[in-house]
Order: structure tokens, then C-alpha cells, then sequence
């Protein structure tokens, strides 16, 4: 448990024994953490939940905007023990770092905010009327554009040194009939790699084809087919320079 050296003998033994219950704040106690906090000035209607994290439609003094906010308890995530603050605020940075990375190198994600602990804030893509749909929930008039549309934005996000690891149409949303990446939680750094070049490039290029494979499912409604491997080559040229994999 990443926090476990704060909690006292007392508690670990409450732990241990099942004497305490762990619960999800509700909705009215997230919404005053987020008031607390000053990631926004209004807080209305849950958008959608993930696997880790619950959406918030919000307003910034008028502005709207989202916050994601990382859940405690009830998660995919396997670390540590019932208490996840650190853990799930660990994630919340990660994910708010490789967002401002690229919406930063210029790729189209939404404008990141600010972070608070497990939540942060980010532009809101949509109308007054109603949120941008996930492109899993759309059926697109000109699908051949969108198709290449798409594919040069994860270029773009290659770029700005980014690889999504998670793509899928339910991570794409369509605003402005154009694709928007979001959930950029899993991401992989590529312009600094921290690890061996030839084990950060292979990770980068393994979900890359995952997510390729996952869009050809959705864009073969179309009758349209997704060249994974003209893609592995656009992508290979802006970061493995030196043909490492």
C-alpha cells in the first residue's frame, strides 16, 4: 500500500481485520471536494465513468469544463491495499502530465486545467445541449475523412511525443466532425524514454497495433480498412530514428 507508512498501528490492524469500511464518496461529497479544492465553481451531472475514474460536467465562472476524478476504492487497479489516495493521485499526475504534454506538442486533446490530488480539471468538448459522443456511439457521414483524420492525429500525438496506449473508439470523441483523443492515462512517453530505447519503442509500437486492430473493428463497418502497417511506418519515422525495433 503506497501510503501505508502514514497510517498508524491502529488502523493497519482495522485493515487487516475487516473493521473498516471502505465506500465512494458520493456525488455530493465529490462535488464539494471539487468546490473545496477550486477546480471549479459549479458542479453538475456525472458525464460518464471509466474503469478507474468518474467525469464531471462542471463550470469555471460560466466557463464549462470536465473534472476527472480518480476513485478510491473501486477500481481496476490492483496496487497496494483498500486505501488508494497516493496511488490514484499518482495517477491522476501521470495522466494530467501526458495530457499537458500533448496538448502542449500541439495534438488534439482537450486543454488540461489544474490538478488537485486524484482529480483535475480540462476543457469541455461539446454544446450547451449536450456532451461530444464517443465515436463508438456515432455513425459518420464522411468516414473516409474521419478514417484519415484520425490517423494523422496519432501522428500528431507521436509528435508531440506520446503514444496512446488505449485507443479505441471509445476514446476518441467526435467534436467538430473531427477526432479528439481523451484518456490519455496509459500513455507512453517517447521523447524521453527513461528505459531502454529497444523496450520503451517495442511497448510504444505493441499498443499501437492493439489500438490499430480495435479501430479497423470499428471503421470495417464502413467497409473501409485501416493500413496498421503504413501507420507503424508514419509513426516509426518521427521516433525511432535509428531503427532500434
Amino acid at each position: 500500500m503506497p501510503n501505508e507508512e502514514y497510517l498508524d498501528k491502529s488502523v493497519h490492524w482495522k485493515v487487516r481485520s475487516g473493521q473498516i469500511h471502505f465506500a465512494e464518496p458520493t456525488h455530493q461529497e465529490v462535488a464539494n471536494a471539487i468546490l473545496e479544492c477550486g477546480l471549479a465553481s459549479e458542479v453538475g451531472q456525472r458525464l460518464g465513468s471509466g474503469k478507474e475514474a468518474d467525469v464531471y460536467l462542471c463550470r469555471d465562472n460560466g466557463r464549462l469544463t470536465v473534472v476527472k476524478v480518480y476513485r478510491l476504492y473501486r477500481t481496476a487497479h490492483r496496487g497496494g491495499r483498500p486505501i488508494k489516495l497516493e496511488t490514484m493521485g499518482q495517477r491522476a499526475l501521470t495522466e494530467f502530465d501526458l495530457l499537458y504534454y500533448a496538448w502542449q506538442g500541439g495534438a488534439r486533446v482537450p486543454e488540461p486545467g489544474r490538478r488537485v490530488e486524484n482529480m483535475f480539471s480540462m476543457q469541455y468538448l461539446g454544446t450547451r445541449e449536450a456532451a461530444a459522443p464517443m465515436l463508438q456511439h456515432v455513425r459518420l457521414e464522411r468516414p473516409e475523412a474521419f478514417l484519415s483524420a484520425t490517423l494523422d492525429g496519432i501522428v500528431a500525438l507521436t509528435e508531440a511525443g506520446i503514444i496512446h496506449s488505449d485507443l479505441s473508439p471509445f476514446n476518441i470523441l467526435v467534436h467538430g466532425n473531427k477526432p479528439w483523443f481523451i484518456d490519455l492515462a496509459a500513455g507512453i512517453r517517447v521523447d524521453r524514454l527513461g528505459t531502454p530505447a529497444w523496450v520503451r519503442l517495442n511497448q510504444a509500437f505493441t499498443a499501437l497495433g492493439t489500438g490499430a486492430r480495435s479501430l479497423q473493428r470499428y471503421f470495417g463497418r464502413y467497409g473501409l480498412s485501416l493500413d496498421d502497417a503504413d501507420l507503424l511506418t508514419r509513426v516509426r519515422a518521427k521516433i525511432d530514428l535509428f531503427r532500434v525495433v
